[in-house]
């Protein structure tokens, strides 16, 4: 638990440096790292495809998505990169010996593209109009409803929530969780008012954190199903007690299109 605050004071802080003050182009370089690896922990950390140019192929399309976002989403380069994609997994599959399967082909379409682009939504919001904020909602309402989860199920869980995906995972903790995103989300809303001075639309927080409550926890137990049926425990090491990129960011990719999506119906401050 210890190593889990840790990284978390240190990260968040880098994390707000990035979207918040560093320039907009460092938002798609630091994604398509993310991308990569996610792809890597996808693929081959689970087990579920060792075809190294098949691994290779998809992190190369995955860190070319964020730029592909960035400049614009160009139908002709998106169906470039599908196409290109599609030429090198059948190579790969056909030169394996039908040690490729279709099913390992589909997972590698799925690293390559679904991932990278649910997590490149971040560059579609910086570019929206008042971005700085909306750009944290998604982490906001993700990370806060893990975190009361997280406590919220040690201080007083007793029913399971999913047993067979999580053992720690209770229904009293699933309901802390929308109330700490609910209310996070509530209270940045006043902390823009504090400093900024824009009035918070507070039903569409309480609305926002409600369901971004409910899609993070659905992201958690979807990638958790896939590590139950990949018969591993965390997707990665490299954040100490979080595990990969995907065990900490795999709320995130839920969150983040939705939060898009609501920011570009709904007025969650009155500018």
């Amino acid at each position: 638990m210890l190593s889990r605050i840790l990284v978390a004071v240190v990260c968040i802080p880098v994390l707000i440096a990035v979207l918040l003050v560093c320039p907009p182009v460092c938002l798609p370089i630091i994604l398509a790292v993310m991308c990569a690896i996610t792809v890597h922990e996808s693929m081959y950390a689970t087990g579920e495809v060792k075809n190294k140019g098949l691994v290779v192929t998809s992190m190369v399309v995955a860190m070319l998505i964020p730029f592909w976002f960035y400049f614009g989403a160009e139908p002709n380069v998106g169906i470039a990169l599908a196409f290109g994609f599609l030429v090198a997994a059948g190579s790969f599959a056909i030169a394996s010996d039908r040690q490729v399967t279709f099913g390992q082909i589909g997972i590698a379409g799925f690293a390559a593209f679904v991932i990278p682009s649910l997590l490149s939504v971040f560059v579609l919001i910086a570019d929206l109009e008042h971005e700085k904020f909306f750009i944290l909602l998604p982490f906001v309402s993700a990370f806060t409803s893990d975190a009361f989860a997280l406590f919220v199920g040690m201080a007083c869980g007793k029913h399971k929530l999913a047993p067979k995906l999580s053992h720690k995972k209770t229904v009293e903790g699933s309901l802390g969780g929308f109330l700490g995103s609910v209310l996070c989300c509530v209270v940045y809303g006043f902390i823009v008012q504090y400093f900024w001075g824009y009035v918070p639309n507070l039903p569409v927080l309480v609305l926002y954190g409600l369901v971004g409550s409910l899609l993070s926890q659905l992201g958690d137990l979807f990638f958790s199903y896939i590590k139950r049926e990949s018969g591993i425990k965390d997707y990665g090491h490299l954040l100490p007690g979080h595990g990969g990129i995907l065990d900490r960011f795999d709320s995130v990719v839920f969150c983040a299109p939705f939060t898009y999506l609501m920011v570009t119906v709904f007025p969650f401050f009155q500018f």
